[in-house]
């Protein structure tokens, strides 16, 4: 029996716990996660160096999963635009039984081997494509059967299970074990296994988005102001990253349609939004960089 499947041999009475004992065992078996993913840590550090330059090529991340692990999955890729401004073009995500499945659970579709694999062809993966292949058992046809196309493609594939010697991570160009052993409710990976895979794929992204220069020092000078809270936030970034007053910051992002990064720029270098501008495309986009051909 898989190790996410076993019975645990804690906590047999449960369902006889006081509410608050009851708590503290489930937030407890918890730090359990956040310990499987540190131990991989220099896996996910290899996995994000192998996908960096791919992604750089103009590659697209893609998320494969079924049931919670591909919900996981979906979350991840949509936070990418208003985080980063990634597009929503080069994030995608193949979730067992569609898109209804984000929802409400289709049954059987996770047991498609065929239809993971036609939804992999769907999307004319090339070299420079990331799939990330996330099963809690390591063994799901549906995603095994996109894991198969992937490869087939020459895309660079990462599996994320959390069973040792799992398929998908055997068969995976890059495997990730979160080995988070079984649930105190017997079988229930959207306890820690789903918790483990939630910090191992936004460790991944984010990491992969600090490489892709969307992040100066700590400060993510990529935000896309979709609302009002994330305008606000642009202007307290560069007013952050200047040290000069809101009225300043305000004027100069209305200039570039609140690019952080182009204001940052144009402040400190004491230069026009649109010098600015062609300065970063110049520099790969790398704020840090364009900074220094000033200072040169």
């Amino acid at each position: 029996m898989l190790n996410t499947e076993t019975p645990s041999s804690s906590h047999t009475d449960l369902d006889l716990y006081p509410t608050e004992e009851l708590l503290h065992v489930l937030i407890d078996d918890q730090f359990n996660a956040i310990r499987a993913v540190r131990q991989v840590a220099a896996r996910i550090a290899g996995a994000v160096d192998s996908a960096a330059p791919r992604i750089l090529a103009g590659g697209r991340l893609v998320y494969v999963g079924a049931g919670t692990s591909g919900r996981l999955g979906v979350l991840d890729g949509v936070e990418l635009l208003p985080t980063f401004s990634w597009p929503n073009e080069r994030a995608l995500s193949l979730l067992a039984g569609g898109k209804q499945a984000m929802f409400v659970a289709v049954e059987g579709a996770e047991d498609d081997a065929e239809k993971g694999a036609s939804e992999i062809r769907e999307l004319a993966l090339t070299a420079n494509d990331v799939v990330l292949l996330v099963a809690a058992s390591g063994a799901t046809p549906y995603v095994l059967g996109a894991l198969q196309a992937a490869r087939a493609s020459g895309a660079l594939t990462i599996g994320f299970a959390n069973n040792p010697d799992a398929q998908v991570t055997g068969a995976a160009d890059i495997g990730i074990t979160l080995d988070t052993g079984n649930e105190v409710i017997s079988g229930s990976t959207r306890l820690k296994a789903g918790t483990s895979q939630k910090v191992a794929l936004n460790s991944f992204s984010t990491a992969l988005m600090v490489r892709l220069h969307k992040v100066y020092g700590n400060l993510m000078v990529d935000v896309k102001p979709t609302n009002v809270k994330l305008l606000r936030r642009t202007v307290s970034l560069t007013m952050h990253a200047t040290g000069r007053d809101e009225a300043e910051c305000r004027r100069v992002l209305e200039e570039c349609d609140f690019h952080v990064k182009t204001a940052i720029l144009a402040i400190l270098s004491d230069i026009s939004v649109a010098t600015a501008s062609a300065r970063l495309a110049a520099c790969g986009d790398d704020l840090r960089r364009a900074l220094q051909v000033q200072q040169k």
